[in-house]
């Protein structure tokens, strides 16, 4: 009677197994430190990676305020993706402090995004204070220019084959999938900013030299005199005589910078003022790195129209 009880108590377990919902298989937990990476990071995973970003998109990716909260997020990731260069100098503190050995440098969760990417900018001369935040290992935001988005995916792929190696079929496809993306797309953003190649702009922050490199656009000057160090009003009266010298209409401030003085400059220069975003996320419909491209195009082809710069179609410097 016993062993016809226990039977019917087996049946009756491997019965509702049955009929259960199949247990979802577990997700790779990607940590990024920007929307940029992270944003990538979904394309290349697909449906078998979880992903969470640290800073949001309207954040200055140079400071953050470290919360326990990263660290726990950290300790339960399988890979760790970083922009690298130095331009998050806060993540070895969440990072060691996540007591994960997996995402440390080394491990096999541990991503540096910027390996083999095209890096502006490396400095020739020896780096001391007098020269502000200057990154040693040269620009860090290098994710602005869509060639290097390759870079990272492949970067990102080739640690998620080291996490999850039964599932390299599926990240290599993606991988190909979101290149031919990028070729498909790049031809198209070029030929839009073709008529405004050669077009000087003035930037707050030196944020923008793999961007207007790929797109032919030209920076003559910045707000910040040196990286990271506020504009003293010697600085200031002189971008603005450059400004009119230079017959600059356009300066670029990402959004997480205080206004007043880049509005100031550029309405004693008769330039304009674009708010343009770097990340994705960091403005309403920026939300994945294709659109980010969409985005910047259209709005900086919208601030050269709306200042009276003419476009060029033979694609040289354009007129006023």
């Amino acid at each position: 009677m016993k062993k016809r009880f226990k039977g019917i108590f087996w049946l009756t377990i491997l019965g509702l197994a049955l009929t259960l919902p199949r247990q979802v298989e577990a997700k790779v937990k990607i940590v990024t430190t920007s929307t940029d990476l992270a944003s990538i990071a979904r394309l290349i995973g697909g449906d078998k990676v979880e992903v969470e970003s640290i800073i949001q998109g309207y954040q200055n990716p140079h400071y953050v305020d470290i919360k326990p909260s990263y660290m726990i997020k950290l300790h339960k990731a399988d890979m760790f993706v970083k922009v690298g260069l130095d331009l998050e100098l806060w993540s070895p503190v969440i990072a060691e402090g996540a007591r994960n050995s997996k995402i440390l440098a080394g491990g096999p969760g541990y991503v540096d995004a910027s390996v083999g990417a095209e890096i502006m900018e490396i400095p020739q001369v020896k780096i001391t204070r007098e020269l502000g935040d200057i990154h040693i290992f040269g620009n860090p935001h290098y994710w602005l220019d869509p060639e290097n988005g390759k870079v990272i995916a492949d970067n990102i792929l080739q640690g998620l084959k080291r996490i999850a190696p039964e599932e390299h079929a599926y990240f290599e496809e993606r991988k190909a999938e979101f290149d031919k993306k990028i070729d498909d797309l790049l031809p198209g953003w070029l030929e839009k900013m073709r008529p405004y190649k050669g077009t000087k702009v003035v930037t707050y922050h030196n944020s923008w030299p793999n961007f207007l490199n790929r797109f032919g656009l030209v920076a003559v000057g910045y707000v910040e005199p040196k990286p990271g160090v506020p504009p003293s009003p010697a600085h200031v009266t002189s971008l603005i005589d450059k400004i009119r010298h230079e017959g600059v209409k356009v300066v670029i401030q990402e959004p997480f910078y205080e206004t007043k003085i880049s509005q100031f400059v550029a309405d004693k220069s008769g330039a304009t003022l674009l708010i343009l975003t770097p990340s994705v996320l960091g403005a309403e419909g920026v939300n994945d790195y294709f659109g980010l491209f969409d985005f910047l195009i259209n709005s900086l082809i919208s601030a050269f129209q709306e200042a009276g710069i003419k476009p060029n179609p033979g694609g040289g410097a354009p007129g006023l």
